[in-house]
Formats: C-alpha cells, sequence, structure tokens
C-alpha cells in the first residue's frame, strides 16, 4: 500500500510531517506497520502551493527515505496546503511520470488503493477520458487515469461529485468484464484553497484513513508539546497512518465517507454514482 498525507493551515516547512514526527511519512515508506511486509520505496514526491495559482511539484522514482533533494527541499519551502506521497508499485513501471502527486491546472490528486485487473479494463477507461485531458496523462497509473476520468465527470465544478461518478463508472466497467470488488481508494486532493479526501473500497475492508482534530484542541490536550504551539489554530492534517502517538490527536474516517477541509471540516458520506 502506498502512503499520503495532506496538510492545510498556516505556512509550515513540509519537512515538520514528512520527517520529523515518530512516524513520519518517510518514516512510514521504509518501515510499515507489522501488518504489512514490504516498503514504499518505489518512488516519492510532493505538490505544494506558493506564488502562484497553480501548485509546484517534486517527483522521484528513488525511495523517499534515501533522496537528498526531497529533504533539502521539504526544509527550505513553507506552504500552507501541500500532498506527499510515497508509492509501492501495484504492477505499472517505477518511473518519474508514475509518482504521485499528479497535477493538472490548479489541481493536485494523490492515492492509496487499486483499479482490481486493472490491465483487462484500462482500453475501457482510458477511451471514457474527454479527449481535451488525454494529452495530459503522462504515465500509465490507474491513479493517474482515476485523476482524469474523475477531471471527465465534472471534479473541477463539483470535487466529490466527480469523484464518486469516476468510482461510480470504474465499478461499472468492472461489473461489465465480469471483476468482483474492483476499487480500493483513499484519495487526497486540493485545489490551491481547499483539501478534500475520501475514503472508499467495493469490498469489505478499506485502506485506512484518519484526520486530525483541529490544532487548537490538540494544543488543549498536549500543551507540554511545543511542536504543537506553533501550528494555526485551525491547521489539519489528514494522513494514511497517524504520524505519532497523542490520544485524542486522531480521528479515523470512516468508509464511505468524503472530507472537505478550508476554515473548517466538513464530513460527507461517499456514494459511487452511475449518473454520468
Amino acid at each position: 500500500m502506498c502512503r499520503w498525507l495532506g496538510y492545510i493551515g498556516a505556512p509550515i516547512e513540509p519537512r515538520e510531517l514528512l520527517y520529523d514526527t515518530e512516524r513520519s511519512l518517510i518514516e512510514q515508506s521504509r518501515r510499515h506497520s507489522a501488518a504489512v511486509g514490504l516498503p514504499n520505496g518505489d518512488g516519492t514526491g510532493l505538490g505544494w502551493y506558493g506564488h502562484s495559482t497553480e501548485p509546484a511539484l517534486f517527483r522521484s522514482e528513488a525511495p523517499a527515505w534515501g533522496d537528498a533533494n526531497l529533504r533539502e527541499l521539504a526544509s527550505e519551502v513553507s506552504t500552507g496546503l501541500f500532498l506527499a506521497h510515497v508509492r509501492a508499485a501495484t504492477g505499472t513501471p517505477v518511473q518519474e511520470t508514475n509518482c504521485h502527486p499528479f497535477r493538472y491546472g490548479t489541481w493536485l490528486f494523490v492515492h492509496n488503493g487499486y483499479i482490481a485487473d486493472f490491465a483487462r479494463i484500462r482500453r475501457e477507461l482510458l477511451m471514457a477520458v474527454d479527449p481535451s485531458l488525454f494529452s495530459s496523462i503522462q504515465g500509465s497509473t490507474d491513479s493517474e487515469l482515476m485523476f482524469h476520468l474523475a477531471l471527465t465527470f465534472g471534479l473541477e465544478s463539483d470535487p466529490i461529485g466527480g469523484l464518486e461518478r469516476m468510482a461510480g463508472f470504474v465499478e461499472a466497467t468492472a461489473e461489465a468484464a465480469g471483476i468482483d470488488s474492483p476499487l480500493q481508494m483513499t484519495i487526497g486532493l486540493a485545489d490551491g484553497e481547499k483539501l478534500y479526501a475520501a475514503r472508499y473500497s467495493s469490498g469489505p475492508v478499506t485502506n485506512t484513513l484518519f484526520v486530525s482534530e483541529d490544532a487548537h484542541s490538540v494544543q488543549m490536550l498536549y500543551p507540554e508539546r511545543e511542536r504543537l504551539t506553533h501550528l494555526s489554530e485551525t491547521a489539519r492534517v489528514v494522513v494514511s497512518e497517524p504520524l505519532v502517538d497523542l490520544p485524542g490527536m486522531w480521528r479515523e474516517v470512516p468508509a464511505g465517507s468524503a472530507l472537505v477541509i478550508g476554515d473548517e471540516l466538513a464530513q460527507f458520506a461517499f456514494a459511487p454514482s452511475r449518473a454520468w
């Protein structure tokens, strides 16, 4: 399984979440929990918003834990909204264009999961992408294709609805091909102003996803934790798995739900739609 995180709040150096916490994203990339045997060594990426409305992007096919460029960049950038990802390939090549985040216009996208039997339905899924978006697909992953299908189905004007219609289309296409439980996904999405997340699977087991409580509440719980004191009161982090073991800091995102985080956090049911 891949791992990813998203942050929104007052500007910080991404290093604080990628490297400095007890179970940082980089630590997760090389030492999974006991339930997962393989590291996330098939590439890494960081996308962030700065001076431009369009996000900046760094991606590398090198393992995250050994990428000196990522370490230096994460200490020099200061940003109030970013997505980071460490990859474990699920059948597509280890190459830079297959590393997350994926970018289109003002949007960033990361994914943990897979489309089952992707090779069997890849052509049908590709043919459904809007022709105006097709040239933006640079790699060969199911993740990047899911992003472009969501764009095709209206993500830019309706982010959660676009993801729901994408999921419904993937499930319908797989069903027609006789593929059971085709979709496993946690998704992170950003547009420069808000952070979106969704947790869903077609089967009974869904990859984990957590969101932090607002920073003010966590600061009240742990006033002695100096690292928390400079975070803005409404800052939030969305993670595949907690970065630090602090009771009361993390809330598990229920399977079949989505988050929208701006000045406040809103939670919605996530239900794949076939109304495309």
